[in-house]
């Protein structure tokens, strides 16, 4: 019957079944989501944001009813212009895939940008408000800029206009001026970082007395470095007093509001650190010719008042008063220097005594018994110091044999061995291990990598 059913075509066998493992099957539909959908723009409201400290960010992308797992790790949310909040209407770009571990689709996120207001000025917004609910901004903390700065730093591209700017106002103002430059990037992704380090360095070295920061006007992009956070902290806690110069008069940015001054463009910084040398001499004129008025009148009072008061009957009398003591002086010193040349007399005399008798006083006798004295006190020093040390070398030989004897490596060189497990554990219960785990082995010379075949 077989035979017959199989020559007339027909086949009565059930089909096969294909039996997945959960974790193929989730592999097999990432893998085809992953290919599908690898280049994705979700847009959505952001909600159950987290940034743990590995840098990573994840967050639920919500739409009406529908909802979406979000992960940004580090590489790409360090790029971010401005922070991720709950709430935030936001568009995600990257590759939809899945989480294996849970089984849930998610999107692996390389690109954010909020919906409405641009990146550089969410961006800008978060940190202006951060910073100044810190207290940053408070005029309280805002250090005086110095009239006549001796030394000036500024921090700027050595190619930038605003440099000469700066240079040649100060030499057509006060030409004496010392002006340091440390030369940083002023644009792109390392400009915050360089800028940064130039107001460090400036501080470390303690070696001007203002700093300038300058950068010339720009687009949103170009001036994004001066709205860094670590940035304006640097310059928040600087002990130099710091003017911002960046941009055009209309140009806001996060270092003008942490600076202690704001100048609306480099060379107005540099009108502002310092004031015109004729402005100083002629400010020199008139408080010269102020005291000098000054002087004359206090002088003319005080001889007014002192005709006065020689001509007061109480004056004579002190007159009188001030003769008698320096008559009274005059005895007292004649008085002192008889004393001291009879003073200087007895003691001549004195040392006169002293000398004989120290010259019939033989001091080699008494170093000698000294020598001797100090010689037997070291022998028998000596003699006892050798005892106790050999006292401590036979009570530590002794304590060395018996730390050898309880020492688990004497017990290795009779054949025994320790086992310890992958982590380093000693191994006392053969329970603790599975087939298939690493193992060590110490022996007395040496160590042993095996794997578990077999328990019993």
């Amino acid at each position: 019957m077989s035979s017959l059913t199989d020559q007339m075509g027909f086949n009565f066998r059930g089909p096969e079944r294909r039996v997945w493992k959960v974790r193929d099957l989730v592999a097999a539909v990432r893998t085809h989501i992953e290919r599908e959908y690898s280049d994705a723009w979700v847009e959505g409201e952001i909600s159950n944001f987290r940034a743990p400290e590995s840098g990573h960010l994840y967050f639920t992308l919500k739409d009406g009813n529908a909802q979406m797992r979000v992960v940004m790790f580090r590489s790409s949310a360090r790029l971010l212009r401005f922070r991720p909040a709950d709430g935030l209407q936001v568009i995600v770009r990257g590759r939809v895939t899945i989480y294996e571990d849970r089984g849930e689709l998610q999107i692996s996120a390389e690109y954010i940008e909020p919906k409405g207001a641009g990146s550089l000025q969410l961006a800008f917004e978060q940190l202006k408000s951060k910073l100044e609910a810190e207290g940053l901004f408070a005029a309280e903390r805002k250090k005086p800029i110095p009239s006549l700065p001796a030394r000036i730093g500024v921090v700027t591209s050595a190619q930038a206009a605003a440099l000469r700017d700066i240079l040649n106002i100060i030499e057509r103002r006060h030409h004496s001026v010392n002006v340091l430059i440390f030369p940083a990037q002023v644009q792109g992704d390392a400009a915050s970082h360089e800028v940064s380090a130039g107001v460090r360095y400036f501080n470390q070295q303690n070696n001007v007395d203002v700093i300038i920061i300058a950068r010339g006007g720009g687009s949103a992009e170009d001036l994004a470095p001066f709205n860094n956070e670590g940035l304006a902290r640097v310059v928040a806690a600087s002990e130099i007093p710091v003017i911002s110069a960046v941009g055009h008069e209309t140009d806001f940015t996060i270092v003008d509001f942490v600076s202690d001054l704001r100048a609306p463009t480099p060379s107005a910084a540099a009108e502002l650190v310092i004031r015109s040398r004729q402005e100083i001499e002629d400010q020199a004129a008139a408080l010269h010719e102020r005291l000098s008025r000054a002087v004359r009148y206090r002088l003319l009072m005080g001889r007014q008042a002192l005709t006065e008061l020689a001509q007061h009957g109480a004056f004579a009398r002190m007159m009188e008063v001030i003769r008698q003591r320096q008559q009274k002086l005059d005895d007292l010193a004649h008085r002192m220097e008889v004393a001291e040349r009879q003073l200087i007399v007895q003691l001549h005399r004195r040392w006169e005594t002293i000398s004989a008798a120290v010259r019939h006083y033989d001091v080699r006798l008494v170093l000698l018994g000294m020598r001797k004295e100090l010689e037997s006190r070291a022998s028998s020093l000596v003699a006892v110091t050798r005892n106790v040390l050999l006292q401590h070398r036979v009570r530590s030989e002794r304590l060395q044999m018996a730390l050898e004897s309880l020492s688990p490596l004497a017990i290795l060189d009779r054949g025994y061995a320790l086992i310890f497990d992958a982590d380093g554990k000693l191994l006392k219960d053969s329970n603790r291990v599975q087939a298939g785990d690493e193992i060590s082995a110490r022996l007395a010379h040496g160590l042993i990598q095996a794997i578990v075949t077999k328990k019993e």
